[in-house]
């Protein structure tokens, strides 16, 4: 397994750790960029191996980072992103898998042309080199975003959070020892090895060059921090507030079914639902169906007037409700008059990430899917599926609700970035 863990004394001995990190991850980013296919399968073929063989060890170590956060009296949504458990441990497993199979994207021609002067010109995906990842309390963002970077040909930073450190640590001999098994540099999947803060600000520095892209995954104050500061590009999405419009045309079992699984499956998770929207004209029928099967289930309400009026358990909606993402058994409920003040509600209030439409009526469903400016629009489904795996991506290394490069689930095409080869036959400009 990986070498101990180097003691840390001072900024000055850390600023010199995160440099050597970063310039031992520049060097196999350059053997990984030219790495055949076959040999990045095998590496993640003994890395899906390792987890499972390893899981007794990875449940062990996160069992003491729960208790950890539970005794320091963490939120029940905050401990539910951090546990690990045999079954998602064999999902992480199966993720390795489905990275496996993809098609390799570094090499890909997406384009070809030929000029009028007999030039060709390729379009290429490339590696884009070294890509610093850091999160918070869900250990499990190591794997994926370990596996993901190594498909697109990239080396890896991972920065986990203190809540997960232990967890990490124990995935990471995982990645490591599939690495190993490869032939491929341990360097190209890097564990920051120190809880110190200070090391989240070295990497937004870029670290001399060292890094080219920052992905943070964790709350509001990482990613707005990340944004703030970095100096090199950043994949990201603030937050998730992400919204359900019951149309008056939906049905109301799939109604139910959809809204209480995008809240309540894993209220923690960036595409849990935050708001539902109501058609006035389905509140007949619709409303106090919804609002009762969300409060029984134990998630807390929080309406309009109209929405506390079909049950007294429902509290009162602030107007800071409607620009909330409560990471918890918690959502926000309004009356909306059609699809035109949805759609309006959605882009003063939203966030871009994810947000979903249950109707019937084809023609409300696809201007929503049309209009609606986020990186991910359903149209009858949960907004739960807003994840790289339920993609086919076999993970995600996050969300990103931007508009340049990537944008919803990142997976490997994503990590990658393009070059123009141009083909001649002794050609001079003019």
């Amino acid at each position: 397994m990986s070498a101990p863990l180097k003691a840390i004394d001072g900024n000055a001995d850390l600023a010199a750790l995160m440099t050597d990190l970063a310039a031992k991850a520049r060097a196999a980013a350059r053997v990984l960029a030219l790495a055949p296919p076959e040999q990045k399968n095998r590496a993640l073929a003994a890395i899906e191996r390792a987890i499972r063989a390893n899981a007794p060890a990875i449940l062990a170590a996160n069992a003491e980072d729960v208790a950890e956060a539970r005794a320091g009296g963490m939120t029940s949504a905050f401990v539910d992103r951090l546990t690990l458990t045999q079954g998602r441990i064999d999902g992480m497993a199966g993720g390795v898998a489905t990275v496996r199979e993809i098609v390799d994207p570094v090499g890909a021609v997406t384009e070809s042309w030929q000029r009028p002067n007999g030039m060709t010109i390729e379009r290429v995906r490339v590696p884009l080199g070294v890509i610093g990842v850091i999160f918070e309390s869900r250990p499990n963002v190591a794997a994926d975003a370990g596996v993901l970077c190594l498909k697109a040909g990239n080396a890896v930073i991972l920065r986990g959070g203190s809540d997960s450190f232990r967890s990490c640590r124990a995935i990471h001999e995982c990645l490591v020892q599939g690495l190993r098994e490869a032939g491929l540099p341990e360097a190209a999947i890097t564990l920051v090895p120190t809880r110190d803060r200070a090391a989240v600000g070295l990497m937004l520095t870029g670290l001399n060059g060292g890094i080219d892209v920052i992905v943070p995954r964790g709350g509001k104050s990482l990613v707005a921090r990340v944004e703030a500061e970095a100096r090199v590009p950043v994949f990201a999405h603030l937050e998730g507030v992400n919204h359900i419009y019951v149309d008056a045309s939906a049905k109301l079992d799939m109604a139910k079914s959809v809204v209480l699984n995008a809240k309540m499956r894993r209220p923690g998770v960036c595409g849990a639902v935050e708001t539902l929207l109501i058609d006035r004209d389905a509140a007949a029928t619709k409303l106090k169906p919804l609002v009762a099967l969300l409060i029984d289930a134990g998630c807390e309400v929080r309406g309009d007037d109209t929405v506390q009026g079909a049950d007294a358990r429902v509290k009162p909606a602030s107007d800071e409700d409607w620009n909330t993402e409560y990471e918890d058994a918690i959502i926000s409920a309004k009356i909306v008059d059609g699809l035109d003040e949805a759609i309006a509600h959605i882009q003063n209030h939203g966030s871009h990430h994810t947000d979903a439409i249950v109707t019937e009526d084809t023609t409300a469903a696809q201007r929503f899917l049309n209009e609606v400016d986020s990186a991910i629009v359903l149209h009858n489904a949960s907004t739960q599926f807003a994840d790289g795996g339920e993609f086919g991506f076999g993970a995600e290394i996050g969300i990103a609700t931007g508009k340049f490069h990537a944008r919803g689930p990142v997976g490997a095409e994503q990590l990658t970035s393009f070059k123009y080869r141009v083909h001649g036959t002794g050609q001079t400009r003019p």
